[in-house]
């Protein structure tokens, strides 16, 4: 025997796929860019949409984390796109196309390198510095305001509109970012901009025009399931004290199997009697402390419902929890989990309350709150994919401004910030030596691909227009804000044009790229365990080892009774059969 021979170690199982290297790294930068193929042609007021079918329901949009979401990628480097597109649609909410194309052009501009042999660790490194600089430039570059005064008002509703502009509301903007900027600034001066998702609600009602939408400076939500009675209540009230419960006020039947032993068959009325003095009890309870309109979250049945509209009031069973919280947050009052002990202070009041029919719908309306801390956006719209689609635009804007508000400054849009970068980091690049250079100056041009993307989902010349840009921003001292002109097809000055958006967009962008990036190009292996691939195959292993032939004195015995009558318990086949062991054998 050989003494130079080896036994071969097997560490992964059979059917692991395992591959590393250089291929490997081309490979996950290959997918990064076919995602971004996917998602580039959305980007900018002439980008398209995007219409996904999963199976069950139609989606069309052009809102870049929403299509992210709902593509079914499986390779699994280019799900760290996915990542960094729903993170800036959590933490700005706008420009989640934009990230994404920034890390596929980011990737693409330093593929060369790695085909050429550079260490991965070298290109991270500077990668990471490009982007600093990049991060660095453009909150020296921004434009801060005052968001008290009149110019800080229009700047907000420039930033509003800016974000719509790619978007299906696009032609709409001098209704929308009026609402949006109002009901964003209701929250800031109460110092609840955190809380915007749950404070500022967006109602979906089909049919109408889109320009029918509107804004209630209160809580508006959709009528609930009502009973008998209903219609006989007092349906608007001026200044009404509002009382809120988590509290059910129906007859309820008695708990299955419950048991209750009489002697006289008088005491069974009693006991009928009980139950409905608990009920009515309760409603008093409602009545007597003063509130007009009540609501729970519970279920109101048809006796209270009555009930309360023999006296005059309005109430309201089953409200969404969200809601409910809402008129808590917006009239002052306290949700109650029990009728006993109510007094005024736990009431609620607003100005106005009423039921409003919109479209088919009816919707119960409070107005006027002393807490200007809720608005509720009604949309309107033709289809539901259009309001879905609206919703997803409002909610980008809403996101926007309440961005703007916090870091109060602002950039131009259209390409203009990213070509002044570019240009920063072509100018840092010269200063440096070795291989550095030639990675940030790649990097540098990998943020010429927002204008350059602009152009050509605009149908322009992206040669001609990238050229003028170049030569403005390099050429002239006032040319820092000049990008693409959408209207025109050539360049201009996107800040006197009124394309601004927050810094912390571009900042957010240009960050999250470059870390996706770095994490992509810091993979040298990948391993695809089999189990992943075919989810039943650890199910179907363990099975095989469980249904292991039994012991041969056992498997023998039962096999002679079992040839006897004609079949085989074990493995092993009766007297006389033979076995064929193949593919599907044991």
């Amino acid at each position: 025997m050989m003494s130079g021979m080896r036994p071969g170690i097997i560490i992964l199982r059979e059917g692991t796929d395992t591959s590393q290297g250089k291929p490997q790294l081309i490979s996950n930068i290959n997918a990064c860019q076919a995602v971004a193929d996917v998602v580039k042609t959305t980007l900018g007021p002439r980008g398209m949409d995007k219409l996904i079918f999963d199976g069950r329901k139609v989606t069309i949009s052009n809102d870049g984390a929403t299509i992210m979401r709902l593509l079914d990628i499986a390779h699994p480097a280019a799900k760290t796109l996915v990542d960094i597109s729903m993170s800036q649609d959590a933490e700005i909410g706008d420009g989640t196309t934009s990230v994404v194309l920034l890390a596929g052009s980011m990737l693409k501009a330093v593929k060369p390198f790695v085909e050429e042999g550079v260490h991965p660790q070298i290109i991270i490194r500077n990668v990471r510095a490009a982007a600093k600089l990049a991060v660095q430039k453009v909150r020296d570059l921004s434009v801060p305001y005052d968001i008290n005064t009149k110019e800080g008002y229009e700047m907000l509703i420039k930033c509003a509109s800016t974000s719509l502009n790619s978007k299906l509301i696009s032609g709409h903007q001098d209704l929308f970012s009026p609402m949006i900027v109002e009901a964003v600034k209701s929250l800031n001066d109460a110092d609840a901009l955190d809380d915007i998702k749950s404070l500022v609600a967006i109602k979906k009602i089909p049919g109408g025009d889109v320009r029918s939408s509107f804004l209630v400076r209160g809580v508006a939500f959709k009528k609930t399931f009502s009973y008998a009675g209903f219609e006989q209540m007092t349906k608007k009230f001026e200044n009404p004290k509002i009382l809120l419960l988590n509290v059910e006020l129906e007859l309820k039947a008695e708990k299955e199997n419950a048991e209750v032993r009489i002697e006289d068959p008088e005491e069974y009325q009693s006991i009928v009697d009980a139950e409905w003095q608990v009920i009515y009890d309760k409603l008093d309870a409602c009545v007597s402390c003063g509130a007009n309109i009540v609501l729970s979250k519970l279920p109101i049945g048809d006796l209270a419902t009555q009930y309360f509209a023999d006296r005059g009031l309005f109430c309201a069973g089953r409200v969404d929890d969200a809601d409910l919280k809402r008129v808590s947050k917006a009239t002052g009052g306290t949700i109650q989990t029990t009728t006993n002990g109510l007094y005024d202070g736990v009431l609620g009041t607003c100005g106005k309350f009423e039921e409003r029919r919109v479209g088919d719908e009816r919707f119960n309306v409070f107005e006027d709150c002393p807490q200007s801390l809720t608005c509720t956006m009604v949309l309107r719209g033709g289809s539901e994919q259009f309001i879905a689609e609206s919703e997803r635009s409002v909610h980008d804007a809403l996101m926007v401004v309440k961005r703007c508000l916090k870091s109060k400054a602002v950039v131009a849009g259209g390409g203009a910030v990213e070509m002044e970068v570019s240009k920063y980091l072509r100018e840092h690049a010269l200063t440096i030596e070795g291989k550095g250079q030639l990675i940030i100056s790649a990097i540098a041009k990998s943020l010429e691909v927002v204008p350059q993307q602009l152009c050509d989902n605009a149908g322009f010349d992206a040669t001609d227009i990238l050229s003028a840009l170049r030569r403005k921003h390099s050429q002239d001292s006032d040319g820092k804000w000049y990008g693409v002109d959408i209207a025109e097809g050539s360049i201009c000055d996107t800040f006197e044009s009124g394309v601004w958006e927050p810094s912390d967009n571009k900042c957010n962008s240009i960050a999250a790229a470059s870390e996706a990036a770095c994490v992509i190009l810091s993979i040298d292996e990948t391993v695809v365990n089999p189990r992943s691939q075919d989810p039943g195959a650890a199910g179907n292993a363990s099975m095989m080892q469980q249904q292991k032939p039994l012991s041969n004195m056992m498997g023998n015995a039962m096999d002679a009774v079992n040839a006897q009558k004609g079949g085989s318990r074990s493995g092993n086949l009766g007297n006389g059969v033979s076995y064929l062991k193949g593919r599907g054998g044991g």
